[in-house]
């Protein structure tokens, strides 16, 4: 019941802001809704970590620790990033940038866009998941596109292509995934596509079958969540769309599909037995952690910028899951969390500093702390605790992924702190100018609400100096589950 109200909640407050998403209302509503959503995950968290697993709808939803620490945190980042989003949309209307019509969309589509990321983390059915992960696409392209200029446009198409064409090979893999199920489940329809069916019986699932579906949904997930060579949609879908919009796909839905390769990760580890699923992981992760960090070096935008910053630390997490082992996995929850929390807080920053500035542009942007020093240090903490500064939760996490790769991949570590130290420059020198440098910034019509940004940022502080026994216990528990 508690898993049913958590997705019929958005669910509603789609329905609602449909109808009465352009009244001034609604960004009420849309809170109102989020808030509810997080009160509904944090009643079924309690319920999972007192009561273990458990199914619903015959089987059709699966909950166990691994995907509701998931639940949890979009349903936290959704709520907080709903409170930015009121006064940020309403500077964005007084600007002219959107009329009531496409704020209904926005409103309406931000609660489907929350319904289908937790459809996807919570459903037992390897088709419905990828459905789920579909139409989170279809809603994210209609707000990547909500300013309806040409780059933002351009933007959405792009990635409307790109993340099409992966979600297709992701289907393929699917297909490929129930054929060797059904060789095995007999004829139990659909319900062989159920993740706790597969998982029972991995053992006896055909390895090459198996093996290249793995690599099917790797390519098309990995998509999704933006490794490199496949990242491409990632920077300019960011960049163009309203910086909300910006921040759950940066803090939420990369970690929703890193989450769909994880659940694929577990079943052709059973099967094959051998180490290749796991270095593909590596492979694709060090990759996009390289290529990321350096590309850091070119960029003018800032939201582009931390676009980027986000595929590197996304390479990061696909790495630590591909070492596998309970600390590379705990590293890498550890790592998943701290990134949404911290890049959610930075995203919230650089919108109301684009807003103050009226250019993205960062060679523009200067002298942020004297007109705002709350912004202005709200976007230095942020950067300091992207680029791993202790005593952020982001050093913690990158900290154990980079001793336990000492021990287990001592020929990535050099790679790893190279990247690490090529992003941490990249980023520094241009945040530090744009706090601490000497300028002019316009005044704005609403006043910014920086609360989300502290709140984020000292919860990923708390994670770099103390982690609750509850939390730490959950996230040993989900390691163990995704095993490697």
């Amino acid at each position: 019941m508690d898993l049913l109200v958590v997705l019929a909640i958005p669910l509603l407050g789609a329905v609602l802001l449909a109808l009465f998403g352009h009244r001034n209302g609604a960004p009420y509503l849309n809170l109102a809704a989020s808030a509810a959503t997080f009160l509904a995950a944090c009643v079924l968290t309690a319920d999972i970590i007192a009561n273990g697993p458990k199914q619903a709808l015959g089987g059709q939803f699966f909950i166990d620790p691994f995907n509701v620490f998931l639940v949890a945190l979009t349903a936290f980042v959704g709520l907080t990033t709903a409170a930015f989003s009121r006064p940020y949309m309403r500077i964005e209307q007084e600007h002219g940038r959107l009329t009531p019509a496409r704020l209904r969309l926005y409103h309406s589509m931000y609660q489907l866009f929350m319904l289908t990321m937790l459809l996807a983390l919570t459903t037992n059915n390897m088709g419905i998941l990828w459905v789920a992960m579909e139409a989170a696409t279809l809603s994210t392209v209609l707000l990547v596109s909500l300013y309806r200029t040409p780059q933002s446009l351009e933007a959405a198409w792009k990635y409307f292509i790109l993340c099409g064409v992966g979600i297709a090979l992701a289907l393929f893999g699917t297909v490929l995934l129930y054929f060797a199920a059904e060789r095995v489940l007999g004829a139990e329809g659909m319900n062989a596509l159920l993740w706790t069916h597969l998982d029972a019986v991995k053992a006896r699932l055909e390895p090459s079958v198996i093996g290249i579906a793995f690599v099917f949904l790797l390519v098309g997930y990995g998509t999704k969540v933006g490794l490199v060579p496949l990242h491409s949609w990632l920077p300019d879908a960011h960049a163009e769309g309203p910086t909300p919009v910006s921040a759950v796909l940066s803090g939420l839905l990369l970690n929703v599909a890193l989450y769909a390769v994880m659940r694929c990760k577990v079943l052709v580890e059973g099967s094959v037995h051998a180490a290749w699923p796991g270095q593909m992981l590596m492979g694709f992760g060090l990759l996009s952690v390289l290529v990321a960090a350096f590309l850091l070096w070119r960029q003018k935008d800032i939201k582009r910028m931390f676009a980027y910053s986000s595929i590197e630390h996304m390479g990061i997490v696909t790495f630590a899951f591909g070492m596998g082992g309970p600390v590379a996995n705990f590293a890498a929850l550890l790592h998943m969390t701290g990134h949404a929390l911290t890049k959610s807080a930075i995203f919230f920053a650089s919108g109301h500093t684009a807003q103050k500035a009226g250019t993205q542009r960062m060679d523009d942007i200067r002298g942020l702390y004297q007109v705002s020093p709350a912004m202005g240090w709200g976007l230095m903490l942020g950067a300091l605790a992207i680029v791993g500064m202790p005593p952020f939760g982001v050093f913690a996490s990158e900290f154990l992924i980079l001793t336990t790769a000492m021990q287990v991949q001592p020929w990535a570590t050099p790679l790893l702190l190279i990247a690490l130290g090529v992003a941490f420059g990249a980023i520094f020198l241009r945040v530090q100018g744009m706090v601490f440098g000497s300028g002019t910034l316009q005044k704005l019509p609403h006043r910014p609400d920086m609360l989300p940004v502290f709140v984020h940022l000292a919860l990923v502080l708390m994670l770099g100096l103390w982690i609750p026994g509850a939390l730490v216990s959950w996230w040993h528990l989900a390691a163990g589950m995704i095993g490697g």
